[in-house]
């Protein structure tokens, strides 16, 4: 009898200890997803970081920190910012495409969509002007300006193609532009367009 008492008290705690187990790791998951913000709005993430943190910081590489410690700083810095809870999915989205030169398979990015038979103007204002500028000067220090005779517009356009395409970081910036200015959907044509818009608002 109390060998049998043993038995039904150890197979009790197995199960009580299994479904603790369970119940943690089935927490610990649903925590980690909850607190894991959505992916914002790169182009208004930049002007976000232009606007805001650029009063108070100077541009910092992206490299300087991981994506997940991007997203505890900025969650941290949003209450002395001000800013709203989608401007810090914004700017998080921002820092963390900004964080490598190459576009990963599958990877997800809230970008402005853009009309068939868009014009560059029109894909410059979407996706460009928040980093480039209304001007061309560059929103913050280390973007080109492209006024400047010797600057980025003296090289040539196969050069500037694969740039934007691929993503480049000028010498002396502390960040790289992400490939097509951090939105996927542009095209090839959007991006010749866009090139030929540049070239001909600031080139000299």
């Amino acid at each position: 009898m109390k060998n049998r008492v043993n038995k039904i008290c150890r197979q009790a705690l197995r199960f009580s200890s299994a479904g603790l187990v369970l119940l943690a790791s089935s927490y610990s998951a649903s925590s980690f997803a909850a607190d894991y913000p959505e992916a914002g709005n790169f182009s208004d993430g930049s002007k976000v970081w232009a606007e805001n943190c650029g009063r108070c910081h100077n541009i910092r590489g992206p490299k300087e920190l991981r994506d997940d410690q991007w997203i505890s700083t900025a969650y941290h810095m949003r209450i002395r910012a001000g800013l709203t809870g989608q401007e810090t999915r914004d700017v998080i989205t921002f820092l963390q495409a900004s964080n490598t030169k190459t576009v990963a398979a599958g990877s997800t990015h809230v970008v402005a969509k853009l009309s068939k038979g868009v014009t560059g103007r029109e894909t410059y204002e979407k996706t460009c002007i928040a980093c480039h500028g209304a001007e061309g000067k560059g929103a913050f220090p280390g973007t080109p300006d492209f006024t400047d005779s010797g600057g980025a517009l003296s090289k040539p356009d196969d050069v500037l193609i694969n740039h934007i395409t691929n993503g480049f970081q000028s010498p002396g910036s502390p960040m790289a532009m992400p490939p097509k200015g951090g939105n996927p959907n542009l095209t090839a044509k959007d991006i010749t367009a866009v090139l030929k818009h540049i070239r001909k608002t600031f080139g000299k």
